[in-house]
């Protein structure tokens, strides 16, 4: 009974247990001394049992020396291990796994080469260990070394080869595999998506799932990670089936995973269902519903739901806070982000990171107050990241600050020389002001430093399809109806009072060329193709890897108000949700 409460996390019941015993064998203290063992904190209290057995084993001793490691005490654990009178292999394991999980190898590996005897836990602990701090090189030499090879080591080896990249030698590894278990397929779909592989990803978990593997909640967070990574939403509500299917339909980390993966595939209102429903809320629950409302551009909901989660209990930490930031940047909320950032340390205790300091250059930069935002980059407590400056040049380029566009680009380029972004920002600079000899400079410059422009795309999901779109497309295949399409909503959209935004177009061309050029923006051409595509009623879904361009927000309006649909779109700011002709941003963006 005593055990059952224990392997339970019940260490209460576990102790009344054991107070009403009259006879207590060494095995019934050494599980007491156990459960102390796997609370955090509770190094004291376990000392103090371990002190009053009568008679120890090395059981009872290695139970404490682990209470010691967990609770990352390694000068205790050193001098207790020394004290052990009968130490067997499980004593040098519990220290070297100690060290390990400290990310201490050079001391773990000391341990290791004099130990008596070695055993497969040995060498699952230092390859394990290797591969946890990145040293792919010593996990291998081990590797191949150790006389037993078990799933642990080989899973190890996966999960290492993954963390390099090294996608292939991976497949080979686990090709190659007799045995493997679920931690082994866990470790191949998040390695996937991790290397921006997800759909091959889910291609193996639903190999997975034929085989009769059933996932746990690790599995379904990495395929939940690789349907948002996708914007895959038809995937991502079949994933939820399965889980519904599943005794972990109330898991708390598989159903935030949901509430994240609807907020990233553009579905607000299922991601709100799910959250209102939940039994049992986590911190990181809150975190993904606040950073997905403010992702959405609902900012009230998000500073409404973190009141919420104050007044429930639950202790934000810097992630919360990001989103907190982020809701407010999005919302043009500059007095109450900045309250926000002002009060996170002193009442809260959390220091501001990069992300913080990034969000506050943003909200402070749309606002156009730029002074401020520069003056908060060079009272940063750390060296500026390249996001800093980045966000900073965005700013400078809706409110065309020339002055300080050329200060934020020439800061990125000396932090990432290739960041072909930074030239492109800057070179947008010059085209809103019409500075084409600029922009001809930034092109050379460009091509002289090899730096390679990343391409605008778009996608739209149409019954299970991704469709994707570039810029000037011509290699779609309904490519004939999208463009008739587009011809007949520009001159639609033209009679309600759009006027094209040459400004957007980086080329120095006639305006009849510009304005093609525009019409064929892939947010545009995605667009075209879920209105013909998708069923009336249902809310046309796009994505883009860049940032929605001002003269397809303004054109996307009107095409909303025309055709009489909600029309979704997630560039790499935000989500707009366009309807009736006007935008949830409130042109604020």
């Amino acid at each position: 009974m005593i055990a059952d409460f224990i392997r339970s996390g019940d260490l209460d019941s576990a102790l009344r247990v054991f107070e009403s015993m009259k006879v207590r064998t060494t095995v019934t203290w050494n599980s007491i001394l156990a459960g102390y063992s796997k609370k955090p904190g509770k190094v004291v209290e376990a000392r103090e049992m371990f002190d009053k057995i009568p008679e120890r084993d090395t059981v009872s001793y290695n139970t404490l020396l682990a209470c010691y490691l967990h609770n990352f005490d390694i000068e205790s654990a050193r001098t207790f291990f020394d004290q052990i009178p009968n130490k067997d292999t499980a004593s040098w394991n519990t220290m070297i796994s100690g060290f390990s999980q400290n990310r201490m190898m050079d001391e773990a590996r000391k341990f290791f080469s004099i130990m008596p005897e070695k055993n497969s836990v040995s060498w699952n602990a230092m390859v394990s260990g290797y591969v946890a701090t990145g040293d792919l090189d010593s996990a291998l030499e081990l590797f191949w070394a150790a006389p037993f090879k078990t799933v642990i080591a080989w899973t190890a080896i996966i999960t290492g080869y993954m963390k390099f990249g090294k996608v292939e030698l991976a497949e080979k590894m686990f090709k190659e595999m007799h045995v493997k278990n679920l931690v082994t397929w866990n470790a191949m779909i998040s390695g996937y998506v991790e290397n921006n592989k997800a759909e091959d990803g889910l291609k193996l978990f639903r190999t997975m799932w034929e085989l009769g593997i059933r996932p746990n909640p690790s599995s379904f967070c990495s395929v939940l990670l690789g349907c948002s990574n996708l914007s895959a939403l038809k995937l991502g509500k079949q994933v939820h089936q399965l889980t519904s299917k599943s005794v972990l339909s109330s898991d708390t980390t598989v159903v935030t995973s949901l509430i994240s993966m609807y907020c990233k595939c553009g579905d607000l209102q299922d991601a709100w269902k799910l959250f209102v429903e939940m039994p049992h809320r986590d911190q990181v629950t809150w975190n993904a519903m606040i950073s997905g409302f403010a992702q959405h551009g609902a900012g009230e909901k998000a500073l409404t739901l973190f009141n919420d989660m104050r007044n429930a209990g639950i202790k934000p930490d810097w992630i919360t806070f990001v989103g907190v930031l982020s809701a407010c940047n999005h919302a043009g909320l500059v007095d109450i982000g900045v309250q926000y950032f002002n009060t996170m340390q002193r009442d809260y205790g959390i220091e501001a990171k990069v992300d913080h300091y990034t969000c506050m250059v943003d909200l402070l930069g749309r606002a156009g107050k730029l002074v401020e935002a520069v003056s908060l980059i060079k009272e940063m407590p750390f060296k500026p990241h390249n996001a800093i400056f980045g966000t900073l040049l965005g700013a400078c380029r809706i409110h065309k600050n020339l002055d300080f566009a050329e200060f934020a680009a020439k800061n990125l380029l000396e932090l990432d020389p290739s960041s072909s972004a930074c030239y492109v920002q800057l070179a947008n600079v010059y085209a809103a002001m019409n500075r084409w000899d600029c922009v001809a400079k930034i092109r050379r410059s460009m091509k002289d430093n090899k730096v390679i422009k990343t391409p605008g795309y778009s996608w739209i999901e149409v019954g299970s399809v991704v469709h994707e779109f570039r810029s000037g497309d011509k290699l779609h295949r309904d490519l004939k109806v999208i463009h008739e399409k587009l011809n007949e909503l520009e001159k639609k959209i033209k009679l309600m009072g759009y006027i094209p935004e040459l400004e957007y177009a980086l080329h120095d061309v006639e305006e009849e060329q510009k304005e093609k050029l525009l019409l064929w923006h892939s947010e545009k051409l995605a667009i075209a193709f879920g209105l013909i595509k998708m069923p009336w009623g249902a809310p046309i879904r796009v994505f883009k890897n860049l940032r929605v361009c001002g003269d397809c927000h303004r054109a996307i309006k009107y095409i909303s108000a025309i055709e009489g649909r909600e029309i979704i779109v997630r560039d790499t700011t935000r989500f707009h949700h366009f309807n009736g002709g006007s935008c949830s941003c409130g042109d604020y963006w």
